[in-house]
């Protein structure tokens, strides 16, 4: 597993960290976490602008 950050592009707003396999699992685990059955089905509010997904870099 990796850990991914999941901002609105837009406006910089953090909306999720967690792990993950990869950026679309990190979308649904967000999109879940939230309610939603999937990333389809994040609100197009949420989506405007875009969604920035990036690996976070663990350190130990």
């Amino acid at each position: 597993m990796k850990i991914f950050r999941i901002m609105q592009a837009a406006t910089g707003a953090v909306l999720w960290i967690g792990a993950a396999l990869d950026a679309l699992a990190a979308l649904d685990t967000m999109a879940s976490a939230a309610g939603y059955r999937d990333s389809s089905g994040i609100p197009p509010h949420l989506r405007a602008g875009g969604l920035y997904v990036e690996e976070v870099e663990v350190r130990s």
